[in-house]
């Protein structure tokens, strides 16, 4: 069986063994739990790509503005087509397993540290604190879709191809995605803190 009856998942490997237990790509052919994955680390079995869909539904604010950036619908289908024709971008330019794209994009943007404040005395000081693979999950994901969205929001270039090319630049590991530059601030600033 495959996702959305397109896309294999035989063979996909998740090379950071940090992140192993945390990313989900067993094969169904709509990924959609209606929250019936409750627990601890719930997270952990829903599908990676659900969660692609679920980070798209929710414009969010950059930094602390709160200003909405996009006009993104809750629409769970829409999401679904965006992440669908991002994934067949992905095919087109790179002639590899969209799904196998998406880990590495993942692995790539995912901080391993981060920093947090810790008030002693009355004062705070900043402390570097390792990050939860969870979180380095949902980090990733967090600021791949926020960089697709402001790469296309009020311009010509459409959503999936600002998505598609986050996720291949995230997986070659450079500058250019938006994920990765926030992975390399963050671990500077932990290394600092230190």
């Amino acid at each position: 069986m495959k996702i959305f009856g397109l896309f294999d998942t035989e063979g996909l490997k998740v090379s950071d063994k940090g992140l192993e237990k945390y990313i989900s790509f067993e094969p169904k052919l709509m990924v959609k739990s209606r929250g019936r994955n409750r627990g601890k680390f719930a997270r952990a079995k829903t599908s990676i790509i659900e969660r692609v869909i679920n980070e798209l539904s929710v414009p969010g604010h950059r930094g602390k503005k709160h200003k909405i950036m996009t006009r993104v619908s809750g629409k769970y289908t829409q999401q679904t087509k965006v992440v669908i024709e991002t994934f067949n971008l992905i095919i087109t330019r790179t002639k590899e397993n969209p799904i196998q794209v998406l880990i590495r994009a993942i692995e790539n943007g995912a901080p391993r540290d981060e920093v947090t404040a810790i008030e002693y005395g009355g004062a705070r000081y900043p402390q570097a604190v390792d990050c939860a693979p969870s979180r380095r999950i949902s980090l990733a994901l967090r600021n791949m879709i926020h960089g697709a969205q402001d790469k296309s929001f009020n311009k010509k270039v459409k959503l999936s191809e600002a998505l598609a090319n986050e996720i291949i630049a995230a997986s070659n590991n450079s500058n250019e995605s938006v994920a990765v530059t926030k992975r390399i601030e963050t671990e500077k600033q932990a290394d600092s803190a230190r």
